[in-house]
């Protein structure tokens, strides 16, 4: 459906204004997606996004400033969102043997079988597959790169 008619407005400025609203709301829905499937394993879009992270890491640990650089919100607390999973069980915090100072976070078993049903659940290219090609998305997501400079 065409950004005009979800928020029943034609009042743009520009087209800089449409895609700039239209990227807005469609981060907005796709969260929406996101959040549904993740909220059946107790999990926020940021504690899937830190798994993530740390399943791509493992075997080997990750640091907090690590996953910091690597978070797609780069305003969430990374600090808090792992003391949360060392809640849930879903990763460990020791302390490295390199730097007594470092803390390095892993992802536990429990954690990775969270992940693998998830994987199983869903896959992303599920719910976009319907409206855009293989080719499609590659272009679209080429000039998110190119928008972001």
């Amino acid at each position: 459906m065409r950004i005009d008619d979800e928020i029943q407005s034609t009042n743009f400025e520009d087209n800089y204004h449409k895609v700039a609203i239209n990227i807005a709301y469609t981060s907005g829905w796709l969260s929406n997606f996101f959040r549904c499937h993740f909220d059946k394993h107790n999990l926020t879009q940021q504690q899937f996004n830190i798994l993530r992270i740390l399943r791509g890491q493992y075997p080997k640990p990750a640091t907090i400033n690590l996953l910091k650089e690597r978070m797609v919100d780069k305003m969430s607390d990374a600090s808090r969102i792992v003391d949360r999973l060392i809640q849930k069980e879903l990763v460990s915090r020791c302390t490295n043997n390199k730097d007594r100072r470092a803390v390095d976070i892993r992802i536990s078993d429990t954690g990775l079988q969270i992940l693998a049903k998830i994987d199983e659940e869903f896959k992303t290219r599920e719910i976009l597959k319907n409206n855009l090609t293989e080719e499609e998305a590659e272009k679209l997501s080429d000039l998110l790169d190119k928008l972001r400079g």
